[in-house]
């Protein structure tokens, strides 16, 4: 079978692929093949019907020939078929994946297999390398790119393309695996789904060992997408850990080289702004990134939070006419400028817990200190939360609004109140290369935080958002609006604050 694909299939692929390049047969069907310049595994299927049917007949030689002659075998057959998938998926993946030791130790290689960039050309000059799987052919009758070697050898180097921005972010819960784009397709451009429950179940092991191989091997952050607005180049490096890790102690100093290394590589390659994303900004690990910056005095990358847009955020989703919310959560760094905000409206701001009540209390200002209420029994019907148990929900007033102020979603248990989304805002339409969510929010829909960073590096602030340093909440507001991101919510009519229910309507 290896003799006869050689010989008659990868001879009669030669002149029939040269004759699809005359005019005639270029413009009605070969056309529709290089289409694809920069071309895509999936390129190498999308063929007219025509030549699909030719192409079966060539690789039926090899085939049908050993059934004539006795000599088949079932694998030979799946053999064969696997080459021809794998040489043709490879030669249109445009990326260098073949070694160059493997045709130092067999030099007559580079006859008998071909390289992506060696096909790349194909796609590029059209009237070069056209063989199969094997260039000799193109040796032979003279029609081998004078380039090849030269692109190969170009190729292997690589030209790290350098990011405006960098989102650096980690991995969720197991199933968060499947969000990524190197995962399912049909998962990753979805929220989270309770209706998939049974398919992520049945996926479990897989993601149970990735994240096993990612704690033992995962030495770095990888790149997990590629997106364009405008002139400005991002991409997502996600460090190889989950939310568990996060909390274990022992895994504090190991999380927080990783996050270090990452911010160093970007600095080193001329990245303009790295936003901390999730748990990498968590104040108890590395002080909202100011660890690195008093660490590394002379970074030239910014580091950025997102708190300043995050707050703008949550300021928005509030009713214009709100008189008084509750304010449940921990003293992070968007929970006290939006206390500190309202004050300054006049909109009192209630809270439970003494302890953080007591430090809002010393940092406020005098003249608005009495906006400032600790109280266990008065309940308002907004609330304002980052982590909230089933308990603590069934406090709330029949008709409540649920505000969430952190990057992680609450948990939905009642059906008489009103849950909004975590701070976010839908992308503009000229983003390009969005083709998976974060987990739990709609598609074309980013977090706060993250656009913070595009914002930095679109207006060039040259300020670190990290740590205490926060940027004017209405500044950051302003440019995301001039920038295309639109909120997610609009708050249209509340009802009397006294009455049932509120209602949110959906732009």
């Amino acid at each position: 079978m290896a003799l006869l694909h050689a010989g008659p299939v990868e001879f009669l692929y030669y002149w029939f692929h040269r004759a699809l390049h005359h005019h005639f047969l270029y413009s009605r069907y070969h056309s529709h093949h290089h289409s694809s310049i920069v071309t895509e595994p999936i390129t190498s299927v999308i063929h007219p019907f025509a030549e699909h049917m030719v192409y079966y007949i060539l690789f039926a030689i090899p085939m049908l020939t050993t059934v004539y002659m006795g000599t088949a075998s079932v694998l030979g057959f799946v053999l064969y078929i696997a080459y021809i998938d794998f040489m043709n998926n490879m030669g249109h993946c445009n990326f260098e994946l073949v070694p160059k030791w493997v045709f130092q130790v067999f030099p007559p290689l580079k006859y008998l297999m071909y390289t992506p960039s060696f096909h790349s050309l194909h796609h590029t000059q059209f009237r070069t390398n056209y063989s199969l799987f094997m260039p000799f052919y193109d040796y032979i009758y003279n029609t081998m790119d004078k380039s090849s070697d030269q692109l190969y050898q170009s190729s292997l180097k690589g030209i790290e393309e350098t990011p405006d921005l960098v989102h650096l972010t980690h991995m969720t819960d197991l199933q968060s695996a499947y969000h990524l784009r190197i995962g399912f397709a049909s998962i990753a451009s979805n929220p989270s789904n309770s209706s998939m429950w049974w398919y992520m179940w049945t996926l479990w092991p897989l993601a149970w060992l990735s994240m096993v191989f990612a704690w033992v091997y995962g030495s770095s952050a990888f790149v997990v997408e590629r997106i364009k607005l405008k002139k400005l180049t991002m991409q997502t490096w996600a460090i190889p850990r989950y939310n568990f890790q996060y909390g274990l102690n022992w895994e504090r100093e190991s999380i927080n080289d990783l996050i270090e290394k990452a911010i160093l590589d970007a600095d080193a390659r001329g990245v303009k702004v790295l936003s901390l994303g999730l748990l990498n900004q968590a104040k108890q690990l590395n002080g909202g990134g100011e660890l690195f910056r008093q660490k590394y005095p002379k970074l030239r990358v910014r580091l950025v939070d997102g708190s300043g847009l995050a707050t703008a955020v949550v300021l928005k989703s509030i009713p214009h006419d709100a008189k008084q919310v509750f304010l449940h959560a921990g003293p992070s760094k968007v929970a006290c400028a939006t206390a500190f905000a309202l004050c300054e409206k006049g909109v009192k701001v209630i809270m439970n817990p003494k302890k953080e009540y007591d430090m809002l209390k010393s940092q406020i200002a005098d003249s608005r200190a009495s906006y400032l209420k600790h109280s266990s029994n008065h309940m308002p019907q907004i609330w304002l939360v980052d982590n909230i148990d089933d308990k603590e929900q069934k406090k709330a007033p029949q008709g409540t609004i649920f505000i969430p102020i952190s990057q992680f979603p609450i948990k939905k248990i009642r059906k008489d109140c009103t849950y909004l989304s975590t701070p976010a805002m839908k992308i503009p339409e000229t983003m390009q290369n969005i083709h998976a969510c974060e987990n739990w929010l709609p598609r074309k829909v980013m977090s706060a935080w993250r656009i913070a960073g595009i914002l930095h590096a679109l207006e060039g602030w040259t300020m670190h958002e990290c740590g205490d340093a926060m940027m004017d909440a209405e500044k950051a507001w302003s440019a995301a609006i001039s920038h295309g991101f639109v909120p997610l919510i609009k708050l249209e009519s509340f009802r009397s604050m006294d009455s049932v229910t509120g209602r949110c309507m959906q732009l």
